[in-house]
């Protein structure tokens, strides 16, 4: 991670970073204990960079003395004393104290640990705490092996629990790669970036080529960073009337849709007539896993109405629980894609959706 230090005013630095956890960790190291943040801000990319990299936050910090444990690069890089900028983060406080530094008794910020809850709360308990559904719960429940799992020591316990819980999510026939694929899912959701994010492991991991075909119907829609981030990638992006089969032998077509309705099955019928009538079959459902729970349900009930065949998760970088996504895992007839952990358009993608959830459900020594 980069980050960068400029002298603001005596005793106050500015520092650049991807995340409130890395500024914390920066801070801490450089400025020590006793230092107060006093703004934080989006910073967003300009140019092309914007295409590959999400928002920074630019945090002012202050220490009220000289430490005389400050680190030597500090002086040395900080000439230009300046007012520290008024600007706050949302709902913080001037002068905030930081949160206590990881490995000093608190879970890392936003990442559920069961370890930090008390063994009296028994399996079930630490299971509910954790963020898993009742539904999640009832389908562990009825598992034959439940009363043993609950005579084994707490640590086994768990440990047996996140094997059996990614072992039901596995249980379903495997699938070739997607190749010919339209990307659906609700306005708001990130569904353009999650074709780019696919679109980028396509061309830069996997080596594969192809084209993408935006289709708009009755009403236009804003292609967002596609165009530009196609044409870095060298990639066609083509508009519907078009050819919709692959263009190279084992390349790819990817379809960018206008947004699904996930209260008016009705409104969706000429997007499913398209896709039969093309014969797309593999049908990605875009979900933002930020959303409350029945948002969530009434958007996969209609992706499911459209045939959908996969699922990804957006913005789970906005998420602090994951334990809501274990009920659309169990679903055969979904297989999960990736899960979208942050903006950038060429990362922030994780493949191994069961092992990704397990690790932000279940606590370290459990996987």
């Amino acid at each position: 991670m980069s980050s960068s230090d400029q002298r603001l005013a005596p005793g106050a630095y500015k520092f650049t970073v991807k995340s409130t956890d890395e500024a914390v960790a920066l801070i801490r190291e450089k400025l020590g204990p006793s230092a107060r943040v006093l703004s934080v801000r989006n910073v967003e990319p300009t140019g092309l960079r914007k295409l590959f990299s999400g928002p920074r936050l630019e945090v002012v910090a202050q220490v009220d003395a000289p430490a005389s444990g400050a680190p030597a690069v500090l002086a040395a890089t900080s000439s230009e004393p300046a007012t520290p900028e008024p600007t706050l983060a949302e709902g913080a406080a001037p002068s905030a104290p930081l949160p206590a530094r990881r490995g000093a008794g608190a879970p890392p910020s936003g990442n559920n640990r069961l370890t930090q809850f008390p063994s009296s709360l028994g399996l079930t308990g630490l299971l509910r705490r954790s963020g898993i559904t009742e539904t999640a719960l009832e389908r562990l429940q009825s598992g034959a092996n439940w009363s043993e799992l609950n005579s084994l020591p707490l640590h086994r316990a768990l440990a047996e629990t996140s094997r059996l819980l990614r072992t039901q999510a596995e249980a379903r026939a495997p699938r070739p790669p997607i190749s010919r694929a339209a990307f659906l899912g609700t306005a708001g959701v990130g569904r353009t970036t999650a074709l780019c994010k696919w679109l980028a492991a396509d061309v830069f991991r996997r080596a594969r080529q192809g084209h993408v075909v935006s289709v708009e119907f009755d009403r236009p829609k804003s292609l967002g960073p596609l165009p530009v981030f196609a044409e870095a990638l060298g990639v066609p992006l083509a508009h519907f009337p078009c050819e919709t089969q692959p263009a190279v032998p084992g390349g790819f077509v990817y379809f960018d849709l206008p947004g699904i309705s996930a209260r008016s099955p009705a409104a969706n019928a000429a997007l499913g007539a398209w896709l039969d009538r093309e014969q797309v079959r593999e049908r990605v459902l875009v979900l933002n896993a930020a959303y409350d729970r029945a948002s969530l349900r009434d958007a996969y009930a209609a992706g499911r109405d459209l045939g959908a065949t996969h699922l990804v998760f957006t913005h789970l970088d906005e998420v602090p629980q994951w334990g809501k996504l274990w009920d659309y895992l169990f679903d055969e007839d979904l297989e999960p894609l990736f899960l979208a952990t942050g903006p950038s358009l060429t990362g922030d993608c994780e493949e191994d959706v069961p092992g990704a959830i397990v690790r932000r459900t279940l606590p370290d020594d459990a996987t």
